[in-house]
This record gives C-alpha cells, structure tokens and sequence, in this order.
C-alpha cells in the first residue's frame, strides 16, 4: 500500500476486498475479476497495491489489523487475568473460525500473506505470554514459565 494514509474510499474498497476475499479465498481471482466483483476498476485496485500478490497481501495485513482491535476490545472488558486470557484465546479462535476454508487454504500459497499470518501468529504468542506474566505478577497465578505456554500457543494457533 502507498505510505500515505488510505483515503476514505480506499479503506472501505479494502474492507469490501477483505469481505470478499474472506468468504470466498483469491486464489481462482484475477485483477479483472476483483475490479468487477468490487465494482471498481483495476486502477483503482492498483492505488491500493501493485499486483494481485501485493493486494492480496494487504488484505491479509488490514483482516488480521482489524481482529486485533477486536480482540483487544475484548480482553480490555474482562478484569481477572484467567479470564483475560481465556477471552482473548477465544476471540482468536472466533476470528480465524471466521475465515473461509479456501480463504486459508490460498493464503498459504501466496508467500507474503502467509507471512503476515505467521508474524500474527507470534504476536499472539507474545500476547499470551504478557497476559500470563501479568496474572503471575497480580498473584492470579504461580509463576510459570509463560515463554513455553506462549510457544505452545503458537504451535496450536499454526
């Protein structure tokens, strides 16, 4: 995506790309398809990025910027660490459960989405982890080594 913020009608030409992409995967869409599906055309779809792998890419990168946001909204209502983690756990089961089978089975054919995925991952990883250290710290939990769950996590996530 261009450095410079995405205008307003970039943003929800992107969301309606990550909509469609989502329920159906990208894999069997050319540009041309794209640009009919999103009712635009392909030079609009190259404001956003360069190529279809590009796009693809940047729609992987504004789903997962989205179910951040979301499950963090989650995690922030919730006070008791064990919950806290449980939300969180389950509002990123709820937002990958939500991803089409072909959606998932595409994105790990395209190298650059699938990296996007895999750094998500690992930031999740990472947010277990804090979540765990926190309870220990609150005297929520007995101290653990919050670095082998949060792998395990990860491994489960993959």
């Amino acid at each position: 995506m261009p450095t410079a913020r995405p205008t307003t009608r970039q943003t929800n030409l992107l969301e309606r790309l990550v909509a469609l992409l989502t329920a159906e995967g990208f894999a069997l869409f050319t540009l041309d398809d794209l640009a009919e599906r999103l009712h635009c055309s392909k030079t609009t779809l190259y404001q956003l990025a360069g190529s279809k792998q590009e796009l693809v890419q940047e729609a992987v990168k504004h789903y997962f910027r989205g179910a951040a946001e979301a499950v963090e909204k989650h995690v922030a209502a919730t006070a008791a660490p064990a919950d806290r983690i449980v939300t969180y756990l389950r509002a990123v089961a709820e937002r990958l459960r939500a991803l089409f089978r072909q959606f998932l089975d595409d994105m790990s054919d395209v190298a650059p989405a699938m990296d996007v995925y895999e750094a998500n991952t690992r930031l999740a990883a990472d947010r277990v982890r804090q979540l765990i250290t926190e309870g220990v710290a609150a005297g929520a939990f007995r101290d653990v080594h919050a670095a082998f769950v949060g792998e395990v996590v990860t491994a489960t996530m993959q």
